[in-house]
């Protein structure tokens, strides 16, 4: 009553772990199962290949018979036509045993025959079921992949919530504050780099300008152009010849 008990008890359990192992991996499974039909299959093509060895033997004791009942048909008619019927008799007895031989011979290679013919049909059949299932476990595969990647992908999208009251929105925030500062510190170079630029520009420009007409002064003092060509006023010309006096002085 007890060990009745423990060993229900046990193959309970055993049952248990045993499912756990068949369901943690149905396609490993499947696999498996493939593998071993792929192994009997190559069995079974072995000893069919063995029965058609018995059939052609089979067939050749077939062959051989008829050309023995042949023969014995040939040699009776000969003693016959040759008036000798005591020798003619004793071939006419082996010729019946030879066919009776010959037909029992004849039935077990019909027999071989047809059950080859049907396990050959068996075996193709059960190729082509095979072939079905390598197909259907490679689909299972791909689907139970892609089932296993969206289902993940779907908890990502669940967990992945970048609100500010959350790990992920606040890291997210410690992100965009180090970015901020990165282009701050670009910013900061620009501008820098543009200090003074236009104190500089406006310095060039005076000197420039000084420049032109000292130029002009220059071209009217030696004649070069007029006051009215070169675009210089009255006070500037006076000026221009003022100067030119002194020089001459």
């Amino acid at each position: 009553m007890i060990l009745g008990k423990l060993w229900k008890a046990l193959a309970a359990q055993m049952n248990k772990i045993a499912n756990f192992f068949w369901t943690a991996d149905p396609i490993a499974q499947l696999q498996y199962e493939y593998d071993k039909a792929v192994d009997q299959m190559k069995d079974g093509r072995e000893g069919l290949e063995q029965y058609r060895a018995l059939v052609e033997r089979v067939t050749r004791q077939v062959n051989g018979d008829r050309q023995h009942v042949e023969s014995l048909e040939a040699r009776v008619k000969a003693y016959l036509q040759a008036g000798e019927r005591e020798t003619a008799s004793k071939f006419a007895l082996e010729l019946q045993k030879a066919k009776k031989e010959l037909a029992e011979n004849e039935a077990q290679l019909k027999l071989h025959e047809t059950a080859y013919n049907n396990n050959v049909t068996k075996i193709k059949h059960a190729t082509k079921k095979l072939a079905d299932l390598k197909q259907k476990i490679q689909k299972y595969d791909a689907e139970l992949k892609l089932s296993r990647a969206e289902a993940e992908l779907a908890k990502l999208a669940h967990t992945f919530n970048f609100d500010v009251t959350t790990d992920f929105g606040q890291i997210e925030d410690v992100i965009q504050d180090k970015i901020g500062l990165n282009r701050a510190k670009v910013r900061v170079a620009a501008d820098l780099s543009g200090e003074g630029l236009e104190t500089i520009k406006q310095e060039e420009a005076v000197e420039k300008a000084m420049a032109d007409k000292a130029l002009r002064e220059f071209e009217i003092e030696m004649g070069m152009v007029t006051p009215e060509t070169a675009g210089v006023s009255a006070d500037d010309k006076e000026l221009g010849t003022e100067r030119a006096r002194q020089t001459q002085g």
